[in-house]
């Protein structure tokens, strides 16, 4: 391994400190504030299923932005001189000198596959999201589903609101998800009951909007986006299992310990073809 000061080369005006500095600078000036849950939490009475999701999302997405904060101005103070540089400090200026999440900060937000300058935009798509949710609360039209930490939280809020409106028992009751032929712009309030989510992309096969059934997917096409897809929940007995293929729903490509739920797609060929192509859904791409 070179050193680090190696790696930026002779002819380089930029020293490590200083790239560092530049990128602490930029995060640290584009950092939106830290919700203020008192004031949030007392917009409204209403404790709805959806409400508590948004109030969980604010909550996680506070722990994240105070970290950030903290561990950046710390590195700061390192940088001046006015602080003993530890070495959690050097693996931060050393993660921000690379281009990579620091751990620290991957602790506290979800799986991803980004490199830091995306990881952090993605931070600030989720914070803008929350914002407009925060305003009145109210659901929004189309739910970025994988801009929330907790995307199975609120897919179980879709089945304990309609749960609790038709007064079924929730555990004789699953998700059903009907794909749409339109993307998100194309919505402008929510859904009566259940709810419009959208983010979500196919790897392995690609999703026929015309057919509104799963089909091959086409070369050099990674992974599609999906249109919107309504989700709601109906009771066990209605449950269609002909001409589904059970299609798990993951948050990254790395699959695994990221699963989120399992979502029934209609199919017009055997289930068996898209388990042996290892068609799923992920979150992010």
């Amino acid at each position: 391994l070179q050193p680090r000061d190696a790696v930026i080369g002779e002819g380089a005006s930029q020293t490590v400190e200083e790239k560092v500095k530049t990128i602490l600078d930029d995060i640290s000036e584009k950092l939106p504030e830290e919700y203020n849950m008192s004031d949030i939490t007392s917009k409204t009475a209403e404790r709805s299923p959806y409400i508590l999701v948004c109030f969980q999302e604010c909550e996680r997405m506070n722990t994240l932005l105070y970290e950030i904060r903290r561990s950046l101005k710390e590195l700061d103070l390192g940088l001046k001189g006015e602080l003993a540089i530890s070495s959690e400090m050097e693996q931060l200026q050393t993660a921000l000198f690379f281009d990579n999440v620091p751990d620290t900060w991957t602790k506290l937000a979800y799986p991803s596959t980004y490199s830091l300058a995306q990881w952090y935009n993605d931070v600030l798509l989720r914070c803008r999201e929350l914002d407009s949710w925060t305003q009145d609360l109210a659901l929004p039209s189309v739910v970025w589903l994988a801009g929330l930490f907790n995307p199975q939280s609120f897919l179980t809020a879709v089945m304990q609101s309609l749960a609790r409106k038709n007064e079924w028992p929730l555990d004789k009751m699953h998700l059903t998800v009907d794909v749409t032929k339109k993307f998100k712009e194309e919505f402008n309030q929510p859904a009566r009951e259940g709810a419009y989510v959208y983010g979500l992309y196919m790897e392995g096969a690609r999703w026929d909007t015309q057919g509104g059934n799963i089909t091959e997917a086409r070369l050099k096409e990674l992974t599609p986006i999906m249109p919107v897809m309504f989700v709601r929940a109906i009771p066990n007995d209605r449950q269609e299992t002909r001409n589904i293929y059970e299609c798990p729903v993951y948050k990254t490509k790395f699959r695994g310990a990221t699963y989120v739920w399992t979502f029934s797609l209609k199919t017009k060929e055997r289930p068996a073809k898209w388990v042996l192509a290892g068609v799923a859904l992920l979150l992010s791409v």
